[in-house]
């Protein structure tokens, strides 16, 4: 088995997407899975992300709009990395 560094939260947080979308692969999926075991920010944004793809769902059957998920993809890649105090994973 190899052993794998630990991904950090921005990191984390750009795969959230990938992981709601089912395309995220399986060794990103195990490294994303054992950052949310212990980080409740990243549970946070998890949460947050269900709630808002619920809530676009409900409002209309269509899918979400290539547009949006490309402007919220890059909302978070550009959400700064935090500078200090994040827990190794």
């Amino acid at each position: 088995m190899t052993v794998h560094e630990p991904i950090g939260c921005h990191e984390a947080v750009a795969h959230l997407w990938e992981m709601l979308d089912g395309q995220l692969d399986e060794l990103d999926q195990r490294l994303l899975d054992r950052h949310l075991a212990w980080c409740l920010r990243c549970c946070g944004e998890l949460a947050f992300a269900r709630e808002l793809r619920g809530m676009l769902r409900a409002r209309s059957e269509a899918p979400v709009p290539d547009d949006v998920l490309r402007r919220l993809e890059t909302f978070i890649d550009d959400l700064p990395a935090p500078a200090t105090g994040e827990a190794p994973g």
